[in-house]
């Protein structure tokens, strides 16, 4: 694997150093200059900027009315609110979607209105608004559709509204196509042209917000506007962290409050989510708990059933038709985890049969039934394996169903529309996409997406890199330092969690295998070159002598911080070892034959262990190497 160093600018950290180190925020001295490269890093170079950015706040949401489209949107919701029209709300299958539908239905409940929702079911209706619901609504009676994640490319759908006399309101966050935005009444989306809204990488979910933001601001009084926008925050967390969307700007206001919100919910329907997930014991949660805990299960609803019960979940009062729902949505998750199993196996044969098909820069496997709403989590798993793009195809008869995923080097979305003829429908982002194609277009489709990726991609584009954010060495690492970091958290897309490089770090027993793949290491500093006893103390500090703030001048280079706070002799950290985790290293473990005293480099992140007796500071390791020989 290689080892990347993310580009660092020295001056713009030691500036914004220096204006950290006054502006209240209770930082410890010496972990300051590590959050400044860390923060410029991430662009944030002002000093006002950080500030927002390690303390999020309810001041720092944008006002609805700067996205585009969002007044006429308003207008007219209110305007049926005012009259107690039927609305129904259009969302799409996943947690982005219902989520969305949750957050909107309520929002116009709260102000008065009335509004019913269409979810599509996955395997019947597919991704996408249809002609048929759109129809059906405006015979029930329904004079206002407004579409949440899903929509942007839904030209017939926003036609059939039109000849129907349905007023249409599309919010989404998907790109738009090369033909424009369908004519619809409004169209809500950060992403289309000629909109300056300052967030452009809003989830639907959180477009669906800024238009029930907008709705509450005009209907409610500012104490109850408050009050339900905290509220709403969980709900929109959720997913924003699923959707894997950059956590800057607002996505971090959301996902920052919300984490801290789903300590104590109210909702009787995300409490029973949070105690079939283990979460409900009021600990801090998060945004991996998110990603791999809660998700998982709302998405498992869409992905294996009908997605009505996620929205159903958080409509309900009773507690114990809760637990119900939330038993069936982790039973409808194991039951998604077997087929994943089933359907990864297969894929692994097909690539053991047609070495071809391994060896393709952009590869496109298809399966005969595979089950549709899991194919996007085998297509993740291919390119985490493979490093390679990958579609992954369902055949159903004389047309497949496909989900892709790709790599940082290779914009999905642009490899689709270069053979744009070859579908039926297809939509998504640079790195996510979902298609259907007939069947008998598939082998086209693979010919052409391996030509078009081999003239963009190099074999170098497909190993495995992992980047960096500095060298650390173990003897700065400190509880203040691992407190520092924590105000970079929720971690995710954009904003993701530190990784140091700490080198000829000592090995001070062999590596214990702990399950299949894993091991537990214990690893000490560096001794610059004197041999230390393997039996050296065993000692994960909870606290730490530079605990109380030593006097450093933040205009000096972050290295002058390494030689250790006054008093404090430089071997007394090189004395301390740390217990680290190495989760899917044993088989690199094995293979350089690691022994006691070995010396090591190693890339890692900072944790701690809140177990009462055996907790403290703990490594996690993401790779390692045999320290080379100068």
């Amino acid at each position: 694997m290689r080892w990347i160093s993310k580009p660092a600018d020295s001056l713009k950290a030691r500036v914004l150093a220096a204006a950290l180190g006054n502006c209240g925020l209770n930082i410890n001295s010496a972990a300051v200059p590590v959050l400044a490269d860390l923060l410029v890093q991430r662009g944030i170079e002002e000093p006002e900027a950080a500030r927002r950015f390690l303390v999020p706040e309810l001041a720092h949401l944008h006002d609805p009315l700067q996205m585009s489209g969002m007044k006429a949107a308003l207008d007219r919701l209110e305007a049926a609110v005012e009259r107690k029209e039927k609305i129904l709300i259009y969302g799409d299958y996943d947690v982005d979607g219902t989520t969305a539908i949750v957050i909107l239905k309520t929002a116009i409940e709260l102000c008065g209105g009335v509004a019913d929702f269409h979810v599509p079911h996955r395997i019947r209706e597919g991704y996408g608004m249809r002609d048929e619901v759109i129809e059906r609504a405006a015979a029930d009676g329904v004079r206002l559709i407004v579409s949440v994640d899903t929509g942007i490319r839904a030209f017939a759908a926003a036609e059939t509204a039109r000849r129907t006399g349905v007023d249409l309101i599309v919010t989404d966050h998907h790109l738009p196509g090369h033909d424009g935005v369908p004519q619809a009444l409004a169209v809500v989306n950060p992403n289309r042209d000629g909109c300056d809204y300052p967030c452009k990488y809003l989830c639907g979910a959180g477009v669906a917000f800024k238009l029930a933001q907008g709705l509450m601001q005009r209907r409610l009084d500012a104490k109850d506007q408050s009050r339900l926008l905290m509220s709403f925050m969980k709900v929109v967390a959720i997913a924003t962290i699923a959707d894997a969307v950059p956590l800057l700007g607002e996505n971090r206001v959301f996902a920052s409050l919300g984490l801290k919100g789903l300590r104590s919910p109210v909702n009787v329907g995300l409490k029973a989510l949070l105690e079939v997930a283990k979460l409900g014991d009021g600990r801090a949660l998060t945004a991996t708990d998110v990603g791999f805990r809660i998700a998982p299960r709302l998405n498992a609803a869409g992905r294996m059933d009908v997605a009505h019960d996620v929205v159903e979940l958080f409509s309900v009062k009773d507690i114990e038709r809760a637990r119900q729902i939330a038993a069936r949505l982790d039973q409808l998750n194991a039951e998604r985890q077997e087929e994943e199993r089933r359907i990864l196996d297969s894929i692994e044969r097909k690539l053991e049969e047609e070495p071809a098909l391994r060896d393709a820069y952009c590869m496109v496997i298809e399966g005969e039934g595979w089950h549709r709403g899991v194919i996007g989590i085998t297509a993740t798993r291919v390119v985490e394996k493979y490093g390679r793009p990958a579609l992954v195809l369902s055949r159903e008869g004389e047309e497949s169903h496909g989900s892709g995923r790709s790599i940082p080097a290779f914009h999905l979305l642009n490899a689709l529309e270069s053979c744009h003829g070859l579908f039926s429908r297809y939509g998504g982002h640079a790195h996510a996409v979902g298609f259907a194609l007939p069947a008998a277009n598939v082998q086209k489709l693979c010919q052409h997406l391996d030509t078009y990726a081999r003239a963009r991609l190099t074999l170098a584009d497909f190993e495995p890199q992992l980047e960096f954010d500095a060298g650390l060495p173990l003897e700065e690492v400190t509880p203040e330092l691992h407190q520092a970091l924590r105000l970079l958290e929720p971690f995710g897309m954009d904003n993701p969690e530190p990784v140091f490089t700490a080198r000829a770090v000592r090995l001070m027993a062999p590596p214990q295998q702990v399950k299949e793949k894993h091991v537990r290491l214990r690893v000490a500093p560096a001794a610059d070159g004197t041999a230390v006893a393997a039996a050296a103390q065993d000692f994960t500090p909870r606290c730490h002598p530079d605990a109380a703030d030593q006097a450093m001048d933040l205009r000096a280079p972050r290295a002058s911080s390494r030689a250790g706070a006054p008093g404090v002799p430089p071997s007394w950290r090189r004395n301390i070892t740390f217990k680290a985790m190495g989760w899917g290293l044993k088989e690199s473990c094995e293979q350089l034959h690691l022994l006691a005293g070995d010396r090591l480099d190693i890339a890692y992140t900072l944790g701690m262990n809140d177990h009462p007796e055996f907790g403290g500071l703990e490594l996690t390791v993401r790779d390692l190497t045999r320290t080379r020989q100068s």
